[in-house]
């Protein structure tokens, strides 16, 4: 389809209401998070990896390795214009790459700025033609799904170190049987939601007794109705959860699997051909290490992810050089490209969102 396929958008679906933002909480969050950074990258990672050798090691890759990380990273890129497409019926390649690279650059690249993500998502989806009630369901199922893939990664990951025989999965079991049981809830609750509307009342009613000694401490005069929102999430994604779960799911996966590539293809390099470490200790670090991301301090799982991945691969006999230079070619080349598409993909949407704003706008006064 192409990018110019659908009409602009609307007054009403632009003016959709955008998720509301803590001042405070948000400066505070972003206060912590480069706290967080700065603890990690300069005291954490140089006690289970070195720096210095990190370099000596992508000094010394070759332009062969250089071309296959390139090679790698243009291909999770093209990817990662996926989730949104399987998601939202209608919507083009060139919008969903426009749209999940936006925001991933203001989740990612801002402290705390994954509410200013979720909204930026919104908008962008607004200023597509993309009805409210889609969006929300697109935004929803695209959320779900990530988690799913998160937290079910360090599964597969220790069963990979495992088979390798390269580590001592008992020392790591715990966060394989802690994302398992999460994935478990996740998907039960999941399912029940989209079953029927009864089951999901239920759980809202669960989840508004739950919630209840939270508000009552924090946001005092301020009530919370699980059923209404559970209700509301459910009547906005069964049907396309029903139909595209299939396409949500696959796309989702290559997202991982092509981040999980770069990774590869950057230990391999800064190895050499003298030490080849296996694709099964490779990916068993990579994946138990994606558990990180759920630890909501810093953007994307920066620093934990890296720290955890460093000692995983330590752990498993990986030279502490190599170790630290993968995770950090693997760090840079995923993020700091990927950073730099979405704020081109941001600047060029708002143009045409302010170009197609406008116009609207005229046509609608012209007919008053």
């Amino acid at each position: 389809m192409s990018d110019d396929a659908a009409t602009p958008a609307t007054p009403a679906a632009a003016a959709e209401p955008r998720p509301a933002l803590d001042k405070k909480k948000t400066i505070i969050g972003a206060l912590v998070g480069v706290v967080a950074l700065v603890i990690i990258f300069v005291k954490v990672i140089p006690q289970i990896g070195s720096y210095a050798d990190a370099l000596t090691a992508i000094k010394a890759m070759s332009g062969f390795d250089v071309a296959l990380i390139v090679i790698a990273v243009l291909v999770y890129n093209a990817v990662y214009g996926l989730p949104f497409m399987a998601a939202t019926p209608g919507l083009s390649y060139p919008r969903s790459f426009q749209l999940n690279q936006g925001a991933f650059a203001i989740s990612n690249g801002i402290p705390a700025g994954g509410a200013f993500g979720l909204g930026v998502q919104y908008a962008m989806l607004a200023s597509y033609s993309v009805p409210s009630t889609v969006a929300t369901a697109a935004i929803g199922a695209v959320g779900v799904w990530s988690i799913f893939v998160t937290l079910g990664l360090p599964v597969l990951g220790l069963l990979s170190m495992w088979a390798s025989g390269k580590a001592d999965v008992g020392a790591y079991i715990y966060i394989g049987l802690i994302g398992l049981g999460v994935l478990i809830a996740m998907i039960v609750v999941f399912a029940l939601v989209m079953r029927s509307e009864p089951l999901a009342e239920r759980i809202g009613e669960v989840a508004t007794k739950a919630a209840a000694p939270v508000m009552r401490r924090f946001r005092k005069g301020q009530a919370f109705d699980g059923v209404a929102v559970v209700l509301k999430f459910r009547a906005d994604t069964v049907d396309l959860v029903r139909r595209r779960w299939g396409s949500i799911t696959a796309a989702q996966l290559s997202v991982s699997i092509t981040q999980f590539l770069i990774f590869f293809a950057a230990l391999r390099g800064v190895e050499g051909a003298s030490t080849q470490t296996s694709i099964l200790v490779a990916f068993g670090a990579f994946a138990v290490s994606q558990i990180g991301i759920m630890i909501p301090i810093t953007p994307g799982g920066l620093g934990t992810v890296d720290a955890l991945m460093i000692q995983l691969l330590v752990s498993m006999g990986v030279d502490t050089g190599s170790a630290t230079a993968a995770t950090l070619v693997w760090r840079a080349a995923s993020f700091v490209p990927q950073i730099a598409i979405g704020v081109l993909s941001l600047v060029t949407w708002s143009r045409r969102a302010a170009q197609a704003f406008a116009g609207n706008t005229g046509e609608s006064a012209a007919t008053t």
